[in-house]
């Protein structure tokens, strides 16, 4: 490899393709297992934020090269001559790794994540913040936070209670239990532990499905988790007005009538 490969690699890079409707995301890090730099979160949070105001796109893949999908944020870099000042944290993060994890969240679209290898910190709380993850048989879960000294961060106690439990969380967070894709899958942590290519069939629906009724569906399971079941069905109300004003909707219930399958443009 030359200089300048070692260089690019060193830092690495996120990448940001348009597949049809369908939005490739790419971390690229493969000498430190794809952990990322300040450079690499930026990027992200840029790619999703310009995903989301972008209402040609149906559907976001996140995936990663190499072996392995994240190492989580890279914590030695960032930190290699001194201890992070008082308030730098609190001042930065909620406009990185934070705000990836809020856009992934958020974005009016469907977010498929593709996990092999190590998922680790920020990089389990990513593809755990997704809609829909399918793992590998290999990928392995782990919140290692606790045994580097610090607290959990990137909205992992929120995430993890919500989708296995506190029992399950404790274990994850406070004793650093590595999981396995297979169990993650039997948990409910994520969508799928599989070998073939379950993400594209997701993607190929998820790209050809009604998008804005798709993004509303997302939204108010989101809003749902905080909101009561009087506030979460008028939530459900305000979306199903908006979602009636599509084109979809009309295509919908035509192909209803019609007993054929639907052919939705996103609109």
């Amino acid at each position: 490899m030359s200089h300048e490969a070692d260089a690019a690699d060193a830092e690495g890079s996120v990448t940001a393709c348009r597949d049809g409707a369908v939005l490739r995301v790419t971390l690229d890090r493969r000498s430190r297992r794809n952990s990322l730099t300040h450079l690499m979160i930026g990027a992200l949070v840029d790619a999703l934020t310009d995903a989301a105001a972008d209402d040609s796109l149906r559907a976001i893949h996140i995936r990663s090269a190499g072996d392995d999908f994240c190492a989580g944020s890279d914590w030695v870099v960032a930190n290699d001559r001194q201890r992070p000042r008082t308030g730098d944290l609190v001042r930065r993060i909620p406009h990185a790794a934070h705000r990836v994890i809020e856009l992934v969240a958020s974005v009016q679209l469907p977010v498929v994540c593709s996990v092999q290898g190590w998922a680790v910190g920020f990089g389990c709380n990513l593809a755990l913040a997704a809609d829909f993850t399918i793992a590998s048989t290999d990928a392995v879960f782990w919140e290692p936070f606790l045994d580097r000294g610090f607290s959990p961060d990137s909205g992992s106690t929120w995430l993890l209670p919500r989708l296995v439990g506190l029992a399950r969380a404790r274990r994850m967070l406070l004793l650093g239990e590595k999981v396995s894709a297979t169990d993650a899958a039997d948990w409910g942590l994520i969508h799928q532990a599989v070998l073939d290519d379950a993400a594209e069939r997701l993607l190929d629906r998820l790209a050809s499905g009604p998008t804005v009724a798709i993004g509303l569906a997302k939204q108010a399971l989101a809003f749902g988790q905080h909101a009561t079941l009087s506030q979460s069905m008028t939530q459900e109300l305000f979306n199903l007005e908006l979602s009636c004003r599509t084109t979809d909707f009309k295509e919908g219930l035509k192909a209803f009538q019609q007993r054929r399958a639907p052919k939705f443009y996103g609109r």
